[in-house]
């Protein structure tokens, strides 16, 4: 079966995970970490992608963003993962490829999936056993959010300054939504949207999707060619 285009449109976050080959480590010391911070925050501005959100792992990175144009995501992508594969098998001496073929992503609906996405983010590192809370970890977004440090890569979206009227009440307050987690099920949810590339939204933010792109934002149901599962709430 032929691969379906990526799900991208312009004005809407994304989730996108880019994994290392064989699930080998992309980052071996916090030079390489700086590296693609560098990079990522070069192509933003390039290719005029806000990134609201990320987590360097060990071996996978994800972003929060909002691409402005309809080829801006996968641009930025592009020049980030030709020029960090270059930086990486110059230093360590290595060829081919670095990564588990083309990133990956999807569309969020705002209201309900924006913020739990960014926590969800933040609470990988602990998850994974690295840290025992997510302050603790200096590879994500967090500490922008938290008040910890101002991090330049980072355009918070519109819906964090509905969090408070002062900047100490957003910090607050997206502490509090840090230390609550995510659920089971909105933490599979995130997963499985960004790796199968289906929409995660509503009902309506779906068929709101459908009138904007060719490419169809949910999966069909089998049997039924008309017909298409909606993403739960």
């Amino acid at each position: 079966m032929a691969r379906l285009p990526r799900l991208t449109v312009p004005g809407y976050p994304h989730h996108v995970i880019q994994r290392g080959n064989n699930r080998q480590p992309i980052f071996l010391d916090s030079k390489d970490r700086d590296r693609i911070l560098v990079l990522l925050a070069e192509s933003a501005t390039r290719f005029r992608v806000a990134i609201h959100a990320y987590v360097l792992m060990g071996n996978h990175f994800h972003l929060l963003v909002t691409p402005e144009t309809v080829d801006g995501l996968p641009r930025m992508m592009q020049a980030v993962g030709r020029s960090y594969v270059r930086y990486f098998n110059d230093r360590y001496g290595r060829t081919g490829t670095l990564w588990e073929g083309r990133y990956r992503s999807t569309m969020i609906e705002t209201d309900r999936y924006l913020l739990a996405c960014m926590v969800y983010l933040d609470l990988n590192p602990v998850r994974a056993g690295m840290v025992g809370q997510a302050g603790d970890f200096p590879w994500s977004s967090h500490g922008h959010y938290i008040g910890q440090r101002h991090d330049k890569l980072i355009t918070p979206h519109p819906l964090v300054w509905t969090l408070g009227n002062t900047p100490f009440a957003r910090e607050a307050a997206y502490a509090d939504l840090v230390h609550a987690g995510v659920s089971a099920d909105q933490q599979a949810a995130l997963t499985d949207s960004a790796l199968r590339g289906w929409a995660l939204g509503g009902a309506d933010f779906v068929a709101e999707l459908e009138k904007k792109t060719d490419r169809r934002p949910s999966q069909m149901r089998a049997g039924r060619p008309a017909s298409r599962v909606k993403k739960p709430a």
